[in-house]
């Protein structure tokens, strides 16, 4: 019944896809703001179409989110589902083989069935309308087997300030007894995974200032301190001859796994070289003593995301800039704070700083890692879910990626949360010629089902 509604509908899901996808809802861009709206509107329409009650855009300091909802019975388990519907940016737009905003289909090595191009395609408007799709699909059959919640927000990407306020202003509105999440990758479309682990986040801004102006790098040049000399010297720091992160204090919190743990953790299929050939490098690069698998998993980074100051323009103009700016993204492993990581590059920044320049650290957002049992009613009916469409058992795995509402939700509402992910590592998320594969799309819709009867069953 499952897959003959989705054959009988592909095409209408496709084309309700693409037209999530064409609106540029870019969170980080004030440009976009009316965009961020439009595509709220876009999804509180779809969620009543499906069959949701109770749907609106609720209003934030920031972008709306979405709510809606269907109870069938309160005596009955509630998922609550969360997704958003915001993207990255898309420069450089050079780089793109099609517009970011208007999605096109294309065939793959990885995607013989043909993949979705387009921002936001997998990151996270294709994963989160699956559930929405899926939704309608138990409730035009008559075959929705418990409650279900959505929460819909449009600031992900920047770091989810107004859904924390949101989720404490709406406690009792949010009760529900597991967070369903599909803004995650599995392994391979032949190696269905499912996370159990994401790393948090610390995503700072430094400045560093030299002289009150720019001035003329042959007056001056050799007799002040470059800022961007300065920056690059102190980032460069980072990182000692093994690559391990300098920083006093960063690992001590850093539980270092057992070696059966990392044996276990190195199980889920990997081959270095298509890794590297997928990527055109040469080699891979990371803290030694850890393999690709672990250094993405369990061990934490520093990354230097963005790097500007002085002239960039096109022909010459010399001279030695004032100020010179970095973004940086640590990722942290559990037992660490963001905050306290944060401090501690902070702290760092300004005690090898000279005195010819001052710096400034801006904490942007971050997150809290966050590790998900595998022996939880709603882990192992995702598993079930899993097997059932794909006709595997799913690996277990730890992303490197983020998601910092994940720990709030546990914090907030007591409520553990399953990652099904449908997306790939290799579908470009943040990049130019971001895609998703038609078979992920589909095959989500078609698994997401199995999860709530799954689900439903093993939890009366």
């Amino acid at each position: 019944m499952i897959r003959e509604y989705i054959e009988q509908n592909r095409q209408r899901f496709l084309d309700e896809l693409f037209e999530l996808l064409r609106i540029p809802s870019i969170s980080s861009d004030s440009a976009n703001k009316n965009d961020m709206i439009t595509c709220a509107e876009f999804v509180k329409e779809k969620l009543i179409a499906a069959g949701a009650d109770k749907v609106e855009v609720c209003p934030t300091a920031g972008h709306p989110i979405v709510y809606g909802e269907k109870i069938i019975d309160p005596k009955l388990p509630t998922v609550l589902v969360y997704g958003h519907y915001d993207v990255q940016p898309v420069v450089p737009l050079d780089l793109w083989d099609t517009p970011p905003f208007e999605p096109t289909i294309k065939k793959t090595a990885i995607h013989p069935e043909g993949a979705i191009f387009a921002r936001g395609s997998a990151d996270d408007k294709g994963q989160f309308y699956m559930h929405v799709k899926a939704f309608e699909m138990m409730m035009k059959t008559n075959s929705l087997p418990c409650n279900v919640k959505f929460m819909i927000e449009g600031e992900e990407e920047v770091g989810s300030e107004n859904l924390g306020k949101f989720i404490v202003a709406n406690k009792e509105r949010l009760k529900s007894n597991v967070v369903m999440i599909s803004d995650t990758s599995m392994i391979a479309n032949d190696v269905p995974s499912i996370d159990v682990g994401l790393r948090g986040l610390s995503y700072v801004e430094v400045e560093v200032t030299g002289p009150k102006i720019d001035l003329h790098s042959g007056v001056y040049g050799g007799a002040v301190a470059n800022p961007i000399t300065i920056l690059a010297k102190m980032i460069a720091s980072v990182h000692d001859e093994n690559n391990h992160i300098t920083i006093p204090g960063f690992y001590d919190d850093v539980i270092t796994l057992t070696d059966a743990e990392r044996a276990d953790l190195n199980k889920a299929p990997f081959n270095l070289d298509d890794y590297k050939k997928d990527l055109a490098i040469d080699d891979v690069w990371g803290e030694k003593g850890y393999t690709t698998l672990e250094r993405t998993g369990i061990r934490p980074t520093f990354e230097l995301n963005g790097i500007w100051g002085g002239f960039t323009g096109e022909g010459s103009k010399t001279v030695l800039p004032a100020k010179a700016f970095a973004k940086i993204s640590m990722r942290i492993v559990p037992h660490q704070k963001n905050k306290n990581i944060t401090a501690l590059l902070t702290k760092y920044f300004e005690s090898i700083a000279p005195k010819s320049v001052k710096v400034v650290v801006r904490d942007l957002h971050g997150g809290e890692p966050v590790i998900t049992p595998t022996d939880s009613v709603a882990y192992i009916a995702a598993a079930k879910a899993i097997e059932t469409a794909f006709g595997k058992k799913p690996v277990p795995t730890r992303s490197g990626g983020s998601i910092p509402i994940v720990a709030l939700f546990e914090q907030e509402l007591g409520l553990k949360s399953v990652l099904m992910g449908f997306g790939l590592d290799s579908d470009a998320l943040h990049s130019p010629n971001e895609h998703y594969g038609v078979f992920n799309y589909l095959k989500g819709i078609e698994t997401i089902p199995y999860f709530f009867k799954n689900f439903t069953e093993a939890s009366k």
